[in-house]
């Protein structure tokens, strides 16, 4: 029989028309899918997560084995052990896949002698953003969107202006949480069916605390394209108009509120950036969402999420150790569910992510993350806690939004001012601190607000590092001026034991 070449599609790659499977036909190749034990077992994922990855996987080889392809879907200790096991099984030609995700992944595939097919998973390759933030002193996401907007012809009118005038509707969709109890979007909670099934007995079952955490999967998240699209068309119907004003703003009832719950899909492969922008425009010309609620969700598809991608690789290898304010403590047991906590707005972040999964961003970055910043969390641990717990976890993502975003670790390259925040900004944005024992007001004593006396403390420790930032002169100004300043960062040594033993 002569060598068939083999496309090894990888488990973040899920997407018939992308990589080195588009344009391919049953009987042109052989489809490599592999399952790694060695991955399984590197973190203490979400139950959700991990089932997630593993049902889509399993669900893409079932549907290329029923449109003709033949599939090697295999677990195997490593996916380097996949493929050596795959070549003894069968006569490859030639094998070829999509770039990797990761900087790891790509340097395995191409030691492994894999041929690599321009990675089209994203509206930018990484090469194309190199190209455009090369020379530059400083690569704002706000300058790069513009870019993007302008070279894809999204939200663009024909004399070359913004529609509606403005880049930035960001301005109007900053408000805080409602009170008028509205309901909020509701999404399809999809069947289990038996490869799900499957995947949670020979998979997830018997596995002790220490290896998975989180709620069983519910149906909550797509696995597969089908589901992808009756996901984005609930948005589209009925999620992007209400989307934009109250994005940044928090409730414990509402897990999602307005957001689209995307974020998973697209980072597999099930849908593509392209088809999700297209169908918001389209939306909007058709008079059923308004501009503000449209261009900020655009803004976070061709805007944030391409502009962490090009980060990543653009930085990559060393940006992972980086460490810039020298924070050690550990991922508060809080976090892990290996405690529960008194600060409402945690708790409730935290409930969302052991149901399901997932917090919106603004409860990772002003709520847990802010939380992390300020106590001084060791930036790769709270990495690796993120990237295993969220259902649209990745390295590619959370490495610049934890290590450059949230905690401020990369010395300032990707956000200019760290986003630290006491209790005040949670208590505008969210409807957690009229239930909480923790009083956003206070710095000292029994009842004073952890993030407010930590923002203090925070700032105390690290005015060294901040005091040649002109985005920073304001606080560091406020904090000489604050006179009881001695017995906030006294009260912040027991905020941190506390926090430390899961007694907070």
């Amino acid at each position: 029989m002569a060598p068939v070449d083999t496309v090894w599609v990888l488990g973040d790659q899920l997407n018939r028309h992308v990589g080195a499977l588009a344009g391919r036909k049953p009987g042109d190749c052989r489809v490599l899918l592999v399952t790694s034990d060695a991955k399984i077992a590197s973190k203490r994922w979400h139950r959700q997560r991990l089932h997630l990855v593993l049902s889509a996987m399993a669900h893409f080889a079932d549907e290329l084995t029923m449109e003709g392809f033949e599939v090697d879907h295999r677990h195997a200790p490593s996916l380097a052990a996949g493929l050596e096991a795959h070549l003894d099984d069968y006569e490859v030609g030639q094998v070829f896949a999509m770039e990797p995700m990761s900087w790891d992944g790509r340097d395995m595939l191409a030691g492994a002698g894999v041929t690599l097919v321009r990675n089209d998973q994203f509206l930018c390759h990484y090469d194309d953003f190199a190209e455009w933030a090369d020379g530059k002193k400083s690569f704002k996401m706000e300058d790069f969107y513009r870019w993007q907007r302008t070279r894809l012809d999204v939200l663009i009118e024909p004399d070359g202006e913004p529609t509606g005038g403005r880049w930035n509707f960001d301005h109007d969709n900053r408000e805080p949480p409602p009170t008028d109890g509205r309901a909020w979007p509701a999404i399809t909670q999809f069947d289990l069916d038996h490869i799900d099934n499957a995947i949670l007995q020979e998979v997830l079952e018997g596995r002790s605390a220490s290896q998975l955490w989180g709620a069983p999967p519910d149906g909550t998240w797509p696995v597969t394209r089908d589901q992808a699209l009756i996901r984005l068309d609930e948005f589209v119907r009925a999620g992007l108009a209400p989307f934009g004003a109250h994005e940044d703003a928090m409730l414990a009832n509402e897990w999602k509120m307005a957001h689209s719950a995307l974020a998973s899909s697209m980072n597999l492969g099930l849908i593509h950036p392209a088809e999700v922008v297209d169908a918001v425009v389209d939306a909007h010309r058709e008079g059923a969402a308004p501009l503000n609620s449209v261009e900020g969700f655009v803004r976070q598809v061709i805007g944030w999420r391409e502009y962490v991608w090009g980060l990543y690789w653009l930085w990559m290898p060393s940006y992972q150790h980086e460490n810039g304010l020298n924070a050690t403590r550990p991922v508060p047991p809080a976090f892990t569910g290996e405690a529960t906590t008194s600060m409402a707005c945690v708790a409730n972040a935290i409930g969302h992510v052991e149901r399901r999964g997932y917090a919106h961003h603004i409860e990772r970055l002003m709520v847990l993350g802010n939380l992390a910043l300020t106590a001084g969390v060791d930036p790769q641990a709270m990495t690796d806690w993120m990237w295993a717990s969220f259902v649209d976890g990745a390295e590619w993502v959370m490495l610049p939004n934890v290590i450059g975003m949230a905690l401020h670790a990369d010395h300032g390259r990707m956000a200019t001012k760290p986003y630290a925040s006491g209790g005040a900004y949670i208590n505008k944005m969210s409807d957690s601190c009229r239930d909480c024992r923790y009083d956003p007001k206070e710095r000292v004593g029994a009842d004073a607000c952890p993030f407010t006396t930590l923002y203090w403390d925070f700032l105390g420790r690290n005015e060294h590092a901040f005091a040649n930032n002109h985005r920073m002169a304001r606080q560091l100004g406020a904090l000489r001026r604050l006179k009881n300043l001695p017995a906030v960062r006294a009260r912040a040594v027991d905020v941190l034991a506390a926090l430390d033993a899961g007694e907070l």
